[in-house]
């Protein structure tokens, strides 16, 4: 069972600016109040290839997952990737200049990467409520990326 979701939060910064924000990967603890901490697992600038383990609270508990980046086109868009429990999640970020500011739109998907028959059944009862979970994080996530983008203006 694939899940989607799609968020976009108007930010009144350059979309260098939040392109700036959302690839400081190292400093993500301090921005987005979702994540614990990061750890960096590749050198270099942010690109296609560059991973980290990113530690976030979520439904009560800490759950550290791997994340990798999948494409990278500044400062337009760029997908982020994780797997985890049997699903595999894409994150895609596009900016858009708009009214002197940045469209960031967040879309967030999640699909089952071996599903069983049991696994099926779950997802179907609990997918809704994960989804809404992840809307509400995704959403602090965006608002979280334009305090920081808007507050270097």
């Amino acid at each position: 069972m694939d899940q989607s979701l799609s968020l976009t939060q108007h930010i009144h910064a350059s979309p260098e600016r939040v392109w700036a924000v959302i690839t400081d990967i190292r400093n993500a603890p301090g921005t987005l109040s979702g994540v614990e901490a990061v750890q960096l697992l590749t050198d270099g600038s942010y690109g296609e290839g560059t991973r980290w383990r990113e530690t976030r609270k979520m439904f009560g508990r800490s759950e550290t997952v791997e994340v990798w980046v999948d494409s990278a086109e500044p400062p337009r868009s760029t997908t982020i990737r994780a797997a985890q429990g049997g699903a595999d999640y894409s994150t895609r970020f596009s900016l858009a200049n708009r009214d002197g500011g940045t469209d960031l739109t967040l879309t967030f998907g999640a699909t089952m990467s071996k599903p069983t028959a049991a696994g099926r059944v779950l997802a179907a009862v609990f997918g809704r409520l994960g989804m809404a979970a992840s809307r509400k994080a995704l959403a602090k996530d965006l608002a979280d990326i334009a305090a920081k983008a808007e507050s270097a203006r």
